[in-house]
């Protein structure tokens, strides 16, 4: 103790040092009630679960074995679907190989290539070909919204209410955008390459092409997927933006190096060497990228609850479709060309 002083009293109250009158009763009980009578302040009520519980009611609580289950069943429906497009396409077949074949009758004329065909060189290629490998590349893309939708109803139990509302926004542009990517394959990337590849031997290296419909088909499918796949571009931000993984901000700071990494996956993807083909892929694919960076701007307006203007965004659309449709009735109405459905469009 210092100077013989006596310790604090604990039940001695220092603000009424002559203990609380009648003047200075309600003062006290209004303190006590505030306390609850300990001198100290009682915790604050836990806050409002009120959304959460509303949120997690749409989730739907699953064991081990329940999702394993869950998992099969949906693997089968995708299967039995897509099933169904395959049978659809052998019926088909015949007509099928003839669109996919095109592109190489198309090149094999253009190099005055006669006959433009492709060459069977075993007893099994045209079966194990038009029969199996084509139907089965194109039950993937008819298949696909299917497919899609099973994969969306897997994940949606172990999501949130607000957060199943874009499934259908998600089926329909993954699957959209696998088809679109197939098709600009199709019509534009693979018919330049296949031209390039079979004519780099011709002329005065004196080689006539002969192409296998197995590896002409081998080549097809690597391509029409390759591209199909890198068209989910945008969708994979999204998500990414969904989960916040990533921001537009972040998406833009390093957009070079997202460039740079779309170059390398054009060169891969690419079948021929060349920079007019390697520019032919990665163009579309930086565009794809920066729709991915404008879909996650707007989902993030859409959290701060800002809205875009697009009534702006649609003027400048419209004058682009006017400029469109002025250049292509001046080349046809002046230059006396005709528009063709692939590259490059307009011919004479």
């Amino acid at each position: 103790m210092n100077g013989g002083e006596l310790p604090p009293d604990p039940d001695r109250n220092y603000a009424y040092p002559d203990g609380p009158s009648g003047d200075h009763m309600p003062e006290v009980l209004a303190t006590t009630a505030v306390t609850g009578g300990g001198g100290r302040t009682p915790p604050a009520p836990p806050p409002d679960d009120d959304d959460e519980d509303e949120d997690d009611q749409g989730m739907l609580r699953m064991s081990f074995m329940e999702h394993l289950e869950e998992l099969r069943s949906r693997i089968i429906r995708a299967l039995a679907g897509f099933g169904v497009a395959f049978l659809l396409c052998l019926i088909f077949a015949n007509q099928l190989w003839q669109i996919v074949s095109e592109p190489a009758v198309a090149a094999l004329t253009a190099l005055k290539v006669n006959p433009p065909e492709l060459a069977q060189l075993a007893p099994m290629e045209a079966f194990s070909t038009i029969w199996v490998k084509v139907p089965l590349v194109i039950s993937i893309f008819l298949g696909s919204p299917w497919i899609l939708w099973q994969v969306w109803a897997f994940i949606s139990p172990g999501l949130y209410e607000r957060e199943k509302k874009w499934a259908t926004p998600f089926v329909v542009s993954s699957a959209g955008l696998f088809i679109m990517g197939g098709l600009f394959a199709y019509f534009i990337a693979f018919r330049y390459g296949l031209t390039f590849l079979l004519g780099i031997g011709m002329g005065d290296n004196h080689v006539r092409p002969v192409v296998s419909i197995t590896e002409y088909t081998d080549l097809f499918i690597n391509v029409i997927l390759g591209v199909s796949l890198v068209f989910e571009l945008p969708v994979v931000i999204f998500l990414l933006t969904l989960l916040r993984i990533a921001s537009p901000s972040f998406l833009l700071a390093n957009s070079r190096y997202a460039i740079l990494a779309i170059v390398v996956v054009a060169a891969i993807v690419t079948p021929t060497p060349d920079v007019f083909n390697l520019m032919l892929f990665a163009v579309p694919m930086c565009m794809l990228f920066f729709v991915g960076v404008f879909a996650s701007y707007l989902l993030v307006l859409k959290r701060e609850n800002r809205k875009f203007p697009w009534g702006a965004l649609l003027k400048w659309l419209l004058a682009a479709l006017i400029i469109t449709v002025g250049f292509g009735w001046i080349v046809i109405s002046y230059y006396k060309m005709h528009f063709i459905p692939h590259w490059p469009f307009f011919v004479r």
